[in-house]
């Protein structure tokens, strides 16, 4: 008669961290739906937003609002689900968000007038958050910041690749469908998006922290990681580099169009180029990480960051685009908007660098408090850009100056972090 041989107990079960971590592009992919649900909320309803307006009798302000609020509640609950995610980990939180997106979603689409709209735009962003945190911890969950700022820089190309869709998509589905034709566009991604998380995503977080909701730890949480110089540091990064991009994308249609007398079809084309250079951004990004670290490809693209910066701030201080003088007319006709163009293709290929590194560095330091960081971050970012929103309401006035100015300055804040408080971490 044989004998059976004892199993070791490593062979019986697994280890209590044990997680099923997937492939690198299932990961991306993941991902890329998940941060994604910022562009789609936005590029997707911008077309709309003029119809929108004259259908619902809407006053401008409360049009604007109808963004802002989504902005503004998308950044402050992030402070809530970050630990949430924490105690509970990363699959409730997610499938719970997605789930409020896809119907506040559905409402925006189906509301009777302004004020509604502006409820649900406002649900929309606060659900929306819990996928961006709930995304940026989970790439802490399962990689080392270097690693994970690879897999960010691949799901943030393919984030790109909806950049570039988005507003064509928006546009067409309005044309034929109207406004709320375009919000169930926004609606149908948020259910796809619900739907894959919950067939193909599992569970991230090894150890979920019962004390995450305690107001006294999570106190000394938030205290603790907002002091930390790596955080700091990536954290203002990111939230300056996006300052700058919020300035492109609130700015550029009336600067294009408007001053630098493009059709819209141009602009459209203009803005979708744009894009694309986020995502050779991304890639020429992780050929730097590979190479040469995180600091190093920071380092590297902050200069194409402040080229971009430069060249748009010397293009309005010649008057290459200004729209009061003769040259500027000539050219806002013909060829103005080339300076402008390329002093964004600058900026975008930068951002693109930026973003992944700095999306990674700022759970990087807290494995186990990803949540936290990713919440404390994500409100860090919203607010300049809800700030900058209101700021180019006031500051517009039918030149490309106050874009210059903005985007000038957020290129040097970028530029200025990266090649000091970034290059003193550790490589």
């Amino acid at each position: 008669m044989s004998r059976s041989v004892p199993r070791s107990p490593q062979a019986v079960a697994p280890a209590p961290d044990a997680r099923v971590r997937p492939s690198t592009r299932g990961a991306a992919f993941a991902l890329a739906l998940l941060m994604g649900l910022q562009p789609v909320s936005t590029d997707v309803y911008l077309p709309a937003l003029p119809a929108l307006t004259r259908e619902l009798s809407a006053a401008m302000p409360q049009a604007q609002l109808t963004m802002s609020a989504l902005i503004l509640a998308f950044g402050l609950a992030q402070l809530a689900w970050g630990p949430l995610a924490d105690r509970f980990g990363r699959r409730p939180v997610l499938l719970t968000g997605l789930a409020l997106y896809t119907l506040a979603s559905i409402g925006s689409a189906l509301a009777p007038h302004i004020e509604a709209l502006i409820v649900w735009r406002t649900l929309q962003g606060a659900s929306m958050a819990a996928g961006v945190v709930a995304a940026r911890a989970m790439v802490r969950d399962l990689y080392e910041p270097a690693e994970g700022a690879r897999v960010m820089s691949l799901a943030l190309s393919g984030l790109g690749v909806l950049a570039v869709v988005g507003p064509a998509a928006g546009g067409l589905v309005a044309a034929g469908f109207g406004w709320r034709g375009a919000l169930a566009l926004v609606a149908a991604f948020g259910a796809a998006t619900l739907a894959w998380i919950a067939w193909r995503v599992p569970e991230s977080l090894a150890r979920p922290d019962p004390r995450a909701l305690h107001p006294g730890p999570l106190l000394r949480n938030w205290s603790r990681i907002a002091r930390h110089p790596g955080f700091v540091a990536w954290a203002l990064l990111v939230a300056a580099t996006d300052a700058g991009l919020f300035m492109f994308l609130a700015g550029a249609p009336f600067v294009y169009v408007d001053v630098l007398r493009l059709s819209p079809l141009a602009y459209g084309a203009a803005m979708a180029s744009a894009a694309a250079a986020y995502v050779a951004g991304t890639v020429i990004g992780r050929r730097w990480l590979q190479a040469h670290g995180m600091v190093g490809a920071v380092q590297r693209g902050a200069a194409l960051t402040a080229a971009g910066g430069l060249l748009l701030a010397a293009t309005t201080a010649v008057g290459l685009a200004a729209a009061e003088s003769p040259l500027g007319r000539w050219q806002g006709a013909s060829l103005g908007f080339v300076p402008v163009l390329l002093a964004q293709w600058l900026y975008m290929l930068g951002h693109g660098v930026h973003q992944p590194c700095g999306q990674a560095g700022v759970t990087g330091p807290f494995p186990h408090a990803a949540g936290a960081a990713s919440a404390l971050a994500g409100c860090l970012l919203a607010l300049p850009a809800f700030g900058v929103g209101a700021w180019l309401g006031v500051a517009l006035d039918g030149r490309v100056q106050p874009l210059a100015t903005g985007v000038a300055l957020a290129a040097a804040a970028t530029s200025a972090v990266a090649w000091t408080l970034v290059r003193r971490l550790p490589r």
